[in-house]
């Protein structure tokens, strides 16, 4: 059994989890459900810098990470943000993650950057719309490919 084959949907998983984790971050804290900000039960007020801002980024690009829309640069943005959440927020409290509460922002950060790079997978809007737009009319490009090796196949060659 080849493992490769699953690389495609589990980056999908992998992505749309990701995205789906990020955005109930900034629910929480835009709208204070699910526990609200921290667990507090409240919003963070409205247009208070950083937080209420970096909320906003999690629940705009963590649903458009979700659906895999815009992937590649929703997820740079996001990984950018949590970069500088654990820089200038965790990090002057300690160096260490497990000292300073920063887990959370350095993981995203770096499963935002392994997206970015990486892409949506194959289960996202980004790859619908990218087939759509490469196909020919009446084809998809999985099989446009298949068809061409098809016709390569089967034509006489000449000396």
């Amino acid at each position: 059994m080849k493992v490769d084959r699953f690389a495609g949907p589990v980056l999908s998983l992998f992505r749309a989890v990701t995205g789906l984790l990020f955005m109930c971050h900034g629910l929480a804290s835009v709208f204070g459900v699910l526990g609200g900000n921290r667990g507090s039960g409240h919003a963070i007020p409205f247009g208070t810098w950083p937080g209420w801002w970096a909320a906003i980024i999690q629940l705009v690009f963590g649903a458009l990470v979700l659906v895999g829309l815009f992937t590649r640069v929703s997820a740079l943005l996001s990984s950018g943000s949590m970069a500088y959440a654990y820089f200038m927020v965790h990090q002057p409290q300690a160096l260490l993650p497990l000292n300073n509460g920063g887990e959370a922002a350095a993981m995203f950060c770096w499963a935002f950057l392994l997206i970015a790079m990486l892409g949506p997978g194959v289960w996202a809007l980004d790859t619908v719309i990218q087939r759509h737009r490469s196909a020919e009319p009446g084809a998809y490009a999985a099989t446009r490919g298949f068809v061409r090796g098809v016709a390569a196949a089967v034509q006489p060659r000449t000396r």
